[in-house]
């Protein structure tokens, strides 16, 4: 699990990688973030600053969120609609995603294998991985029992 401050480090590092600022506006975004307990769009996001008055442009919002996810700040996830959905890593570190095309139930999981069997082929073709996106879709063990699997 990564702490809020490895977390603002590494926010950082990436930034100075970049030569980009670490301004008022990402670090209100990034400080928002860390508050987040649920999975957010980047709508939901900028809606929580228009609601506080703040004045922080959705496009500042939209170009932040690749670099909080490169940090590792926050990872993609999963939500209802066709948007881009994100979680904070730091409460649950690192993980992926099934998700349920009948019911939309999510079911969070971290599998090692996977994680190595990346690494290795990243390795093989000489990729440096700085982020994934694991998403599973099928049918759930309700919605099987329940004769709702695909097909039926």
């Amino acid at each position: 699990m990564k702490t809020q401050e490895h977390l603002a480090e590494k926010f950082q590092e990436l930034l100075e990688q970049r030569e980009l600022k670490f301004t008022f506006e990402r670090k209100t975004i990034f400080d928002e973030v860390l508050r987040l307990k649920n999975h957010f769009d980047a709508d939901s996001l900028y809606d929580r600053f228009k609601k506080k008055g703040l004045r922080i442009s959705r496009d500042t919002v939209y170009r932040t969120i690749p670099l909080l996810l490169e940090s590792g700040v926050i990872q993609k996830s999963v939500g209802k609609g066709h948007r881009d959905f994100y979680e904070i890593t730091a409460d649950k570190g690192h993980h992926d995603h099934m998700v349920c095309i009948r019911c939309g139930k999510f079911i969070e999981f971290h599998c090692e294998e996977i994680e190595v069997l990346q690494k290795r082929t990243c390795d093989e073709h000489g990729f440096k991985l700085t982020f994934h996106d694991h998403r599973l879709f099928g049918v759930c063990r309700n919605c099987q029992a329940n004769g709702k699997e695909a097909g039926l």
